[in-house]
């Protein structure tokens, strides 16, 4: 453990930081997993909302720092391509 005041001020700080990115990650995951069970059970208007809330997560975490924007962006277009094909299928 630290002495200086500073030092065991960064602790803390990056101790609060640490779990709330844990935090949006997990319901990052939370939000992708639910969009891909929705696409799994062919359901379309299910599957479009989700892909919303997928999105709109994504989105959060990349400008957040918390996923880099090109990860972000590739994982909405991978989404959204699964989304197109469930909609062509059926």
């Amino acid at each position: 453990m630290p002495n200086i005041k500073s030092a065991i001020k960064r602790v803390k700080v990056s101790e609060k930081r640490r779990q709330r990115n844990a935090s949006h990650k997990s319901a990052l995951r939370t939000a992708v997993k639910a969009f891909e069970t929705a696409a799994a059970g062919s359901n379309v208007e299910t599957a479009k909302e989700a892909l919303i809330t997928a999105s709109k997560k994504l989105d959060k975490a990349a400008t957040k720092g918390l996923v880099h924007k090109n990860t972000a962006a590739r994982k909405k277009s991978r989404l959204a391509k699964k989304l197109n094909a469930l909609a062509a299928q059926g």
